[in-house]
Parts: C-alpha cells; sequence; structure tokens
C-alpha cells in the first residue's frame, strides 16, 4: 500500500502524532531541503563548467512511439517514457563538446530530440545511458526511460564540456 504525502500527514494528525501547526509548515520545509526535480535550464558554453538534474525514469510510453523509430546513431530507442520530457535543456549557442550522462541505481534508458535529430541511448556507461559530443544551439528534449512499463527509478543528469 502506498500512502501519499498529504495522506501521511492526515494519518498523523488523526492518531495525535502530530501538532497540527507543525504539520503546516513542514511542506514548506520539506521542499526546501529537496532538490528540485524535473528541471528545465538554459546554458552557454561560456563560463559553463557542470549541471546537475534531477528526476525519475519511466513512464508508460514506449520510447521507440516517441522517437518514431527503433534505432538512432547512438543507439537502440527502448524503455518507457512519460509522453512529456523530464527536462528541456536550452543550448544558447553552439558547444563544441557536451556530455550528458545519466547515473541511477538501476538500468535506465535515454531519448534525447532537438536541432539536428532524435537520439537514442542504453549502457553508455555500465547502466547508465549518455550521449557526448558537438551540440547544435537550441532547445532539446529529454526523456529518461525504464526498462519495465510504469516501474520507476530517481536519476541524476550530469552534464560537462569535460572529456574524461
Amino acid at each position: 500500500m502506498s500512502l501519499s504525502y498529504k495522506g501521511v500527514l492526515l494519518t498523523l494528525l488523526l492518531s495525535g502524532w502530530m501538532n497540527p501547526a507543525i504539520a503546516q509548515r513542514l511542506p514548506e520545509q520539506i521542499a526546501q531541503l529537496s532538490p528540485p526535480i524535473f528541471e528545465s535550464i538554459r546554458i552557454s558554453p561560456l563560463g559553463f563548467n557542470q549541471q546537475t538534474l534531477r528526476g525519475i525514469s519511466g513512464g508508460e510510453t514506449s520510447a521507440r512511439e516517441i522517437s518514431d523509430r527503433g534505432e538512432t546513431a547512438t543507439g537502440p530507442c527502448v524503455g518507457f517514457v512519460d509522453r512529456e520530457p523530464d527536462h528541456v535543456v536550452t543550448l544558447i549557442s553552439f558547444f563544441d563538446f557536451l556530455s550528458l550522462q545519466v547515473q541511477s541505481p538501476e538500468d535506465t534508458t535515454l531519448l534525447i530530440q532537438g536541432p539536428g535529430g532524435t537520439w537514442c541511448n542504453d549502457d553508455y556507461l555500465n547502466q547508465n545511458p549518455g550521449i557526448a559530443g558537438q551540440w547544435l544551439a537550441g532547445s532539446y528534449r529529454i526523456w529518461v526511460g525504464s526498462y519495465e512499463k510504469n516501474t520507476y527509478h530517481p536519476y541524476i543528469i550530469r552534464l560537462t564540456q569535460n572529456q574524461e
């Protein structure tokens, strides 16, 4: 059984475990402590070193359906994602080199649509997908998928100009 955040608060309040004044302040305090997820960002190569994005992988739509292909030059379009992208990364100008790598405790997949095409990847580094190389200026829609439909895993995306 899974309880929502509001369900847990209500249970604690009704059982006498939590003071109502404290419960009202909790959402604000939790939001301040938790790093944001599903962010969209704008970056430029000048002065850019590294950026981290967070989210939860997975969904009910196949990456193949969103990408309208089974494979790209960077890898297979596998896994399941949400209909809408998890992130939009807007590059203000051309990047001579940019690396985007997903890190997750579970096996995840990657789908990116942007200027110049669609790219998919699986297992770039161990079980983690990624794409690196030259990137045109413009907006990139990014999905991080899970292998099983409606299965969700936390992830971190690391964007960097460092060639490792």
